[in-house]
Parts: C-alpha cells; sequence; structure tokens
C-alpha cells in the first residue's frame, strides 16, 4: 500500500459560468504540478455517456498526492487560497458551491510495515 491522497475537487458553477471556471481551474494546472509530491492534477468536465447516467458537480479536479504532507502544502500555497477566495467565497465568484474530499487507497488497520 502507499501513502498517496486521492483528492475530489467537485465544483458547480453559476449559472452561464460553467466555461470560464473551467478556464480558471485549468489555470491553476500549470503551477501545481510543479509542486513536490503532485503526482496528478487534472481539471476535467463531465460530459454524457449512457454509460455512466450519473450525477454530479460538473466540473471535477482528480488529484494525487504522494502524501498527505503534499496535499496540505499544496492547500497552504497563495495561489490556490486566492483561487477560493476569489472564485468561490466571494459573492461575484464563479463557483455556486464546491466539495473536497480526499481518500486512501489505504484499507483501515492496514498493517503496514514500519520504515
Amino acid at each position: 500500500m502507499s501513502k498517496k491522497v486521492y483528492c475530489l475537487a467537485q465544483f458547480q458553477p453559476k449559472a452561464g459560468k460553467a466555461a470560464e471556471l473551467f478556464r480558471v481551474l485549468q489555470g491553476l494546472e500549470p503551477n501545481t504540478l510543479r509542486e513536490d509530491g503532485c503526482l496528478q492534477y487534472r481539471v476535467t468536465r463531465q460530459i454524457s455517456s449512457d454509460f455512466a447516467p450519473g450525477t454530479g458537480f460538473p466540473i471535477v479536479f482528480n488529484e494525487i498526492w504522494a502524501d498527505m504532507a503534499a496535499f496540505e502544502a499544496h492547500c497552504q500555497r497563495a495561489e490556490i487560497q486566492q483561487f477560493f477566495q476569489t472564485y468561490c467565497l466571494a459573492e461575484d465568484g464563479l463557483a455556486a458551491d464546491w466539495n473536497v474530499c480526499v481518500y486512501s487507497d489505504e484499507p483501515e488497520q492496514y498493517d503496514a510495515p514500519a520504515l
């Protein structure tokens, strides 16, 4: 097993703001991909498929981090904090709602060997 952290950061744009919010989120990719511990950082948008008819937020970041420390360092970067202040928390921001969750691939009670 690994210490990797998987993050899904989901965004619900305000009406008519999906394309603009997607472009802003794409702008976060280059600097984030330079961070130590960033293994994957890709913003995606929901598309239609008869084989995947589920519902969810239409814009999702799929992130993989080497460990929790790398993820938490990313969250504290000025560029990321400014994004949330400007586009999520501000009254005139582009996001109506957002949901950021982290996951592990280790089962509970996993008896990983000590390093």
